[in-house]
């Protein structure tokens, strides 16, 4: 038995790419698809378009009838609040300007935030909302993690029953299995039969409640992988690394891809105690020492003058990049893989804050300061970090060993949402916003008050300034997602239009107040999200 159905439901012949080319090129020219030439076109067009988009968005496609359907899985989470629900409905049909966003917040870039506030609630998403959910998740990728956490299993079942949404079935394995521990045999089938991107899937989950497990589901296919997948696979361990997975580890560092035997190094050069540890600590030391012989002590340091066969098995290079000294490139892979507890031991029971003050002699100071930036990011050691970044008021904005913005913002991620945020504070008061853009980007939100104050304070001087005010949109944006609600109210000074300086930019005190108007009503309407999620 077949489902029947009328002419006007006939699914539209070459399906909705058709409809959109003839409204792209007019139906003059390009005759809308099951439509008759003429007068009449433009009509058919919307009506067939109106026909398709109901088709589309009810996530089953015409086809003979099947075996009915199982219904959805209950959601055990709370509904959430009408006014909550009424928000999402609004955020989710917003699209942005297309020139210019005046003083209205743009409400798409505030989803994100929305979701996570949701989802710390334990709210359920309203079941007419899961489709364009899914829709804004499709044409998002950085949203498709909290989107499905939100919507919960009914998106799954509905994402089945629409190709435009497979990417919820590879993003949560293709099956519910992931979330239920304890089907070891459901497990290993997934394991062996399923696709790629179900079986990462797979393995972070099981990473992240049992990293044993994991690692032993990985090891019973591992000489059976493909190289690709076997550094996919061997990624997937970073999630509960631990000593445990030193020997298999260890094992892959003879593997015949250059690529896994680099990624197993990294991974056991962040492990402190692991056998690959020491042996890089040996090699790094023999390159470095105190030479007590000058006025003023200094750090020296003889690189090595070969990459040897051992070398090569524990992850260093050989090759180095265009431009790269070889002795260069070698050097600080050593330091980058070598504990940075070895250090004070070895250039004379001196702190880190006091070994980077050092000197070092014959200009290695920026490859030795770079090792140790890159080895206090991949061993999260706060006290190594804070040495690096210096004071943020210091006079060289880089510190005394960090050598880029991108290099400090690293650093900062070691140190805590409080620290960090006081650190970039200050960096914000002494050397202005024109580089502190990727620093903010790793502050938590909402940044707590002393940043707060201090990325207002620097926008109102620029502003008093008379500024290039298109410089600082970035800045602006941020601030619209991160800055705390509660310092709206010491915005509204900041909405009138300054008067200009004569060296300013034209237009520029209307731009800043209409920037400020977009940031306070923005705030506001973030405060009432929240308000409605409670």
């Amino acid at each position: 038995m077949t489902r029947t159905s009328s002419p006007a439901d006939a699914p539209v012949p070459g399906g909705w790419d058709e409809l959109v080319t003839a409204a792209l090129l007019g139906t003059e020219r390009r005759t809308p698809p099951g439509c008759a030439p003429g007068p009449g076109a433009p009509a058919a067009l919307l009506d067939a378009a109106a026909v398709e988009t109901v088709r589309r968005r009810a996530g089953l496609r015409p086809a003979p009838a099947a075996d009915r359907l199982e219904p959805a899985p209950a959601d055990p989470r709370p509904p959430l609040p009408a006014p909550a629900a009424r928000r999402l409905a609004m955020l989710l049909a917003n699209r942005p300007a297309a020139s210019g966003r005046g003083t209205a917040p743009d409400l798409m870039e505030l989803l994100p935030q929305w979701l996570a506030a949701a989802e710390a609630r334990g709210f359920a998403a309203p079941a007419q909302a899961l489709p364009a959910l899914l829709d804004a998740a499709r044409g998002r990728t950085d949203l498709r993690p909290a989107v499905l956490r939100f919507a919960g299993p009914r998106a799954l079942w509905l994402a089945r029953l629409n190709p435009d949404w497979r990417f919820a079935l590879r993003a949560a394995g293709g099956t519910g299995a992931l979330a239920r521990p304890g089907d070891p045999e459901k497990t290993r089938a997934l394991w062996q039969e399923g696709l790629f991107a179900e079986r990462v899937a797979l393995l972070s989950s099981l990473r992240s409640r049992d990293p044993a497990a994991g690692r032993d589901l990985l090891a019973s296919t591992w000489a059976t992988e493909r190289a690709e997948d076997r550094l996919m696979f061997l990624d997937s361990l970073r999630t509960g690394l631990g000593p445990e997975d030193e020997p298999f580890l260890e094992q892959a560092l003879t593997d015949r891809s250059r690529n896994v035997r680099g990624t197993a190094a990294e991974l056991l050069s962040a492990l402190p105690g692991s056998a690959l540890a020491s042996r890089m600590a040996a090699r790094a030391a023999a390159c470095v020492a105190v030479d007590r012989t000058r006025d003023t002590p200094a750090i020296v340091v003889e690189a090595p003058h070969e990459c040897d066969a051992d070398m090569e098995r524990d992850g260093v290079l050989p090759t180095p990049p265009t431009g790269r000294g070889a002795r260069s490139w070698w050097f600080g892979q050593l330091v980058e893989a070598a504990p940075l507890g070895i250090w004070p031991a070895r250039l004379g029971g001196r702190t880190p804050g006091e070994i980077v003050l050092l000197p070092v002699a014959d200009d290695w100071r920026d490859d030795l300061h770079a090792a140790w930036c890159r080895a206090a990011v991949r061993q999260r050691d706060a006290e190594w970090a804070r040495a690096l970044l210096g004071a943020p008021t210091a006079p060289e904005a880089g510190g005394p060993g960090a050598v880029s913005l991108a290099e400090r913002a690293k650093l900062l991620g070691t140190l805590s949402a409080g620290e960090r945020a006081e650190w970039v504070a200050g960096f914000i008061a002494t050397h202005g916003l024109s580089e502190a853009f990727q620093l903010l980007g790793v502050c938590a939100v909402p940044w707590a008050a002393p940043l707060g104050r201090a990325v207002v304070d620097a926008l109102n001087i620029a502003r008093d300034a008379g500024s290039y005010p298109w410089s600082f949109s970035g800045v602006m944006g941020l601030a619209e997602r991160c800055l705390d609600p509660a310092e709206a109210s010491r915005l509204d000074g900041l909405l009138a239009v300054p008067d200009e300086p004569e060296d300013a930019s034209p237009g520029a005190g209307g731009y800043w107040a209409e920037s400020f108007q977009r940031l306070v009503t923005t705030l506001r309407l973030r405060a009432a999200m929240a308000e409605e999620l409670r």
